[in-house]
Formats: structure tokens, sequence, C-alpha cells
């Protein structure tokens, strides 16, 4: 189980109804009947410059999640369970596993600027059909027993581009006015919940009656399908200059690898403080979540049946707050003010945790972690895009998706250093100074004047 970030994605099909799911290439579009949204204003423009759709039930982009879905599978009950059958199997240890998740850890940190900076430079289309693409290689590699643990750590390597989640944000991103975009992004992180819920739930039934290794199959069916609906439905561009027209080649004059534009983005007004808060204020929780599964067993006394309720327990909450409260909230407050809520919510429950002794505890802390990391995680990326130029919203997803990569690969190390020298409340107390150092770092509001204002 990962952290909201982590834990916190929508726009991989031109027009969705729902239900059910319809497929329509772009850029023919059919007429529109109720029940079904138009996403692109690329073919609308008069839709792009109004916003007439903006009353629609669902938000646009937020059809999205669909074709993430099969990834969010592999994300959820692949790695880490399945991942480690098959790594048994060939007969790595613990700490071997260790390294193998650190390794995919590292080889997504490094590859979500670049994956950003593609995206902005070449399009949406070849951006989230490479990442499937990716994906199938990595599937396929997991496949390839025959070579053992060399081709298991070599399964890792695709990694670098399997960035499916930045890459839907920035479309989202691109295809919406910034004040309907964090409902579209909360929308967007549904995918993630029915995943949470639905992968471990298939990935179970399938293997136990075909196998361990049949989930991988099916997995390569999906990324297979992601992969031709991302070629055939994603507009080829989605950045709109300021008159609302086509702009191919965004990215700033950097190549794809250029560290001095990722600097340049950092150095921008009102980036670097933003950034800084989202990777602080999320970064303690995110080692509580993921030393959750030893929590659970070792000061819960958890069994592994009930550890997947818990896990169930955590989607169905995020789900809600993504879907139902996140563009609720923003639609009547500041993003200012919600920003410093999330950021004293984490510190309250921070606090909360250190104290807790039972499941039921924490049971009751699961709403209030989970809105204070969507909110921050769903804000920060709104504010953030909004502070760059439309040609960089892209590259500055990819920097805010190296958040979850970041805690993946250190969070386990000092997670467990901190467990077993101070005790589980070390964990609640290290999430409360964090938020609490932040939360009167922000309480005049200085350093959030003008996020509301896009670039």
């Amino acid at each position: 189980m990962l952290f909201a970030p982590t834990l916190p994605g929508p726009g991989l099909f031109a027009y969705a109804p729902c239900p059910p799911i319809c497929i329509h290439p772009l850029p023919h579009p059919p007429s529109c009947s109720k029940g079904y949204l138009p996403t692109s204003p690329l073919s609308f423009p008069q839709a792009a410059q109004h916003r007439e759709l903006a009353h629609t039930p669902l938000a646009p982009g937020s059809s999205c999640s669909y074709p993430e879905i099969p990834f969010v599978w592999e994300k959820f009950d692949l790695e880490p369970p399945k991942g480690k059958y098959v790594a048994n199997e060939l007969g790595l240890d613990s700490v071997g596993f260790g390294l193998l998740q650190t390794t995919f850890g590292l080889l997504q940190l490094l590859g979500s600027p670049v994956f950003g900076r593609l995206c902005d430079r070449c399009g949406a289309r070849v951006g989230l059909t490479l990442s499937f693409v990716a994906s199938w290689s990595l599937l396929g590699l997991l496949l390839c027993r025959s070579g053992g643990l060399t081709a298991l750590f070599l399964s890792r390597l695709p990694a670098l581009l399997i960035h499916p989640i930045p890459g839907s944000q920035m479309v989202i991103t691109d295809l919406t006015s910034p004040a309907e975009r964090p409902a579209a992004l909360g929308k967007l992180g549904l995918g993630l919940g029915v995943g949470l819920i639905l992968g471990p739930l298939l990935g179970g039934l399938v293997s136990t009656k075909f196998g361990i290794y049949s989930p991988i199959y099916v997995a390569l069916g999906a990324s297979t399908l992601g992969a031709a609906i991302s070629a055939s439905c994603i507009p080829a561009n989605t950045k709109m200059d300021a008159q609302g027209r086509s702009t191919p080649g965004g990215g700033g004059g950097g190549g794809v690898f250029s560290l001095k534009e990722t600097w340049r983005l950092l150095t921008l007004p009102r980036v670097l403080p933003v950034f800084t808060i989202k990777v602080l204020s999320g970064f303690p929780a995110g080692i509580f979540l993921i030393m959750l599964s030893v929590i659970s067993v070792n000061v819960f006394g958890l069994e592994a049946q009930q550890t997947g309720y818990l896990m169930s327990y955590f989607g169905v909450f995020q789900m809600v707050i993504q879907g139902l409260v996140i563009g609720r909230l923003t639609s009547r407050y500041s993003e200012s003010a919600l920003l410093r809520l999330s950021v004293l919510v984490l510190g309250v429950v921070g606090l909360a945790m250190a104290l807790m002794t039972t499941i039921v505890h924490f049971c009751l802390l699961v709403p209030p972690l989970l809105f204070g990391l969507v909110s921050l995680n769903i804000l920060t990326d709104n504010i953030l895009t909004k502070a760059v130029s439309p040609m960089d919203t892209g590259a500055m997803l990819g920097l805010c998706a190296c958040v979850q990569p970041l805690t993946r690969t250190v969070g386990p190390t000092l997670g467990g250093f901190l467990y077993q020298t101070f005790g589980v409340s070390s964990l609640g107390y290290l999430q409360f100074g964090v938020n609490l150092a932040l939360t009167l770092y922000l309480r005049d509001g200085s350093v959030l004047r003008g996020v509301e204002k896009p670039q």
C-alpha cells in the first residue's frame, strides 16, 4: 500500500459514457447525447472558449481512468504480491526482493521528469502509448523464467517509462480550465481506488484458479488494450496557446534529458515553495503507510485476510474523497486555504497516530489521513501546473510524480530504522512535527499569495 499521491490519477478516452464504455476516435466525434462528454477542446474549439460543457455531471477528463485500470491492476496486485511469489520461485530472498523493489523505485524516480518532458515535446499520445508498451515489456520479461534472476532484474528497466498517471494528468491539465482541473484530477483518482479494490481481488481469483503467472497474462492483455486505445483515441497534441490554438512541440528549449530546463521550472515564481510543501508534508505519512504491512501484523495483530480488508477500506475512502469531496470543496474555497487545511489535518492525524493503540483507532484516522493526502496531492498539482507555461505541464507533473518513487526508495530504510529504534509512535510524531512546522510556515498566507492565478 502506497500513499495517496502514491495512493494519489483521467483522460484516455475522447468520449466516455457512464455506463457503458464507448470509444470514438478523434478528431471526428459524434454528436453528444446525454451521458457523453466531449473532453477535447481540439475537437470543439467553441467549447474550449466558452466552457459551456462544464456543467455536465462528469467533469471533462474524468473518463480517463478506464485505460488506467489495467495498469493499476499491475501496480497494486502484480508488483507487490505476485512479483514476490515469482521472485521466491526464482530463489530470491527477502533482501534480494528489497533490492529489486529499490531498483524499481529508483528507475521510476529517474524516469518521471524525463517522461513528463517527453509528453510535452512529442504529445500525450506518444507518451501514453509508450508507457503501456513499456508496461507490456516489463511483464513480458517477468515471464522469462529461463532467464532466472537476471531476467527478473532486467524486467525492471522499462519502469523508466511506465508513467500512465502523470501522462493522464497532463491530458486533464491541458484540456480543462484551472477552475475545473481539481475536480477532474480528483475523478481521475477514482481509477486508483477501483484498482486498489478490484486489482487484488481479480489477481487473487485468477492466480488461485490458473497459477501465479496467470495475472501477468491478464495484465499483458490489458496493457496491449491500453496501448491500442492511447494510440487511436488520444489527441496527437493537447497543448493550446493563449488564443486556444493547437501548438505542437512544447517543453521549453532544452532536450528531454535537460537538467537545466528542470531547474528552470523549479525556480519559477511560486513553484519551489509549493513543491517543497508537497514533498515534506506527505513524506512522513508515506513512510507510515509503507510500514503499514509490518505494523498491521506486529502492532495490530491482523492476519493476511484482515489486512486485505483494511486495504479495501482505504480504497473506498479514497474513491469517495477524490470523486465526491475534492471537487465540491475547490468550488467553494480557495486553493490556498484548502492547502493550509490539508497540512494542518495531516499534522493533527500524525499526533493521533502517535497515541493510537488499536486497529479501531487507526480506522477512525483513515478518513482524515486520506483527506489530507489526497487534498495535498491534487491541490499542489493544480497550483504547480498553473505556475508554469501550458507547454511545460507534462514536465511539471513528471516532477510531481517523483514524490512517490522517492518515498518508495527512501521510506523503507528510514521507516524501518525509526520503527525498530523508537517504536511505531515515532512515525506519528515525525508526521506531526513536520506538518506543524509547515503550518506555522504557511500561517500568514504570504507563501501562497497569488497561487489562484494561472501563468
